[in-house]
């Protein structure tokens, strides 16, 4: 089976949000173009607590775009964003939900942050959502969705790392791009690892894969 994971598409990320991406709002009419074709849609929520340690503002005297280590791992440092409960975290009401089956949330212990929607950023805990597609028996997945340098790439490695055949729609993600072309540099980098990139306009015409 083939599934769509839609990342993070949250108000948050969208233009006039805390951590707002440049153009996020342009994925969502190509994602709720693409939903219907699946056989499985599914999508992942940022959920932190009030007190995330990736809250620049939790650290006096820091800013947003800085560097430190949380729980072992290298962490940028972020605005307050999709803050459990609050209009921010909401599901974007421009998408549609409709075809929606199943909502994984991430970055729910202030300890550690959870760029992927498969794993925390030191693999220590699963939101769920590989065990999910294992019992829907899904071998292949599309991933659109925000931030395509950070939670849509990080998820796109765990996929991979799974042996899921993974394929991320370029022009279903947007880039945070806090560095020059770091939206560029995350498609090499998925690449290298065997996550395909496709165009939505290509997916009808693509067949399974082998990994079926």
């Amino acid at each position: 089976m083939r599934a769509l994971i839609i990342v993070d598409i949250q108000n948050d990320f969208l233009p006039g949000g805390a951590l707002a991406v440049r153009q996020g709002d342009e994925v969502i009419p190509v994602i709720n173009a693409l939903a219907p074709r699946f056989e499985l849609v599914v999508a992942t929520q940022d959920w932190h607590p009030r007190n995330h340690g990736s809250f620049a503002a939790n650290y006096p005297g820091r800013k947003p775009g800085e560097m430190i280590t949380l729980a072992g791992q290298p962490q940028v440092l972020w605005p307050v964003h999709c803050v459990q409960g609050t209009k921010g975290a909401e599901i974007s009401s421009l998408l549609d939900t409709s075809h929606v089956k199943a909502i994984f949330q991430k970055g729910v212990d202030p300890d550690i942050d959870s760029y992927s929607g498969i794993f925390d950023n030191g693999r220590r805990r699963s939101t769920g959502l590989s065990e999910y597609l294992a019992k829907q028996d899904v071998k292949e997945i599309f991933i659109a969705g925000l931030a395509l340098d950070y939670c849509v790439k990080f998820t796109a490695l765990d996929a991979v790392s799974l042996g899921l055949s993974t394929w991320v729609i370029r022009d279903a993600c947007r880039a945070v791009n806090l560095g020059p072309n770091d939206g560029e540099r995350a498609v090499g980098q998925m690449r290298s690892t065997g996550v395909r990139v496709v165009r939505s306009k290509e997916i009808a015409n693509l067949q399974y894969s082998t990994a079926r």
